[in-house]
């Protein structure tokens, strides 16, 4: 993440569905997790900006990271132990921008799921999650994560899950139309590449 980018996210000075601000911390998966397993369900995923302390609901100041919050961000041993609470896994990455003041932050940058949700595998009071929960950052409400409590945000989880479907199936040349399922035959390649011999 560039500065410029990094200073777009703060300015904005609130989260949103797809960014979240945490205090300046050493990487525990049990305070990330939740946030994870959320943006990883969201379209498009979304960032984690460790740094940035909440001074009200709607007052965030800016903090940075110390050096030895830093080195705790070890991106295969944060992937390690992420594996024991999503289902399937998650993809994410860290980086360390810095604003344009020269404070650094450790940005976690969730994508979203590959093709199907992410369910949470593993009960744990201290992450505040449950295993078999499905955890989306929430429309219908101030913006955090939560498990899916509405049919709106189970809806949106599931177009997305149906258009990643689609897109593998038309990858593999399996096309679908108004009312069926077109699956082309060998045949119908090799008269295409014949070009009509």
């Amino acid at each position: 993440m560039t500065t410029e980018e990094l200073e777009e996210k703060l300015e904005g000075g609130v989260e949103t569905q797809s960014v979240e601000f945490k205090t300046a911390h050493d990487w525990d998966a049990k305070l990330f997790a939740k946030d994870i397993l959320a943006l990883s369900n969201v379209q498009d995923g979304g960032v984690i900006i460790i740094g940035v302390q909440e001074q009200s609901a709607d007052n965030f100041v800016r903090v940075g990271i110390s050096a030895e919050h830093k080195k705790t961000f070890k991106i295969d041993g944060m992937r390690d132990q992420m594996t024991q609470y999503a289902d399937p896994h998650v993809n994410f990455t860290v980086d360390f921008p810095v604003d344009k003041g020269g404070k650094e932050y450790a940005v976690i940058k969730v994508l979203q799921f590959e093709e199907i949700p992410v369910i949470c595998r593993k009960d744990n009071s201290i992450a505040g999650t449950v295993a078999g929960v499905v955890y989306n950052r929430n429309k219908n409400r101030r913006v955090e994560s939560a498990p899916v409590s509405n049919s709106y945000d189970m809806r949106d989880i599931l177009e997305l899950a149906a258009v990643k479907k689609m897109q593998k199936m038309g990858k593999l040349g399996i096309v679908s139309g108004q009312d069926t399922l077109f699956i082309p035959k060998p045949e119908d390649y090799l008269v295409d590449e014949l070009g009509g011999l």
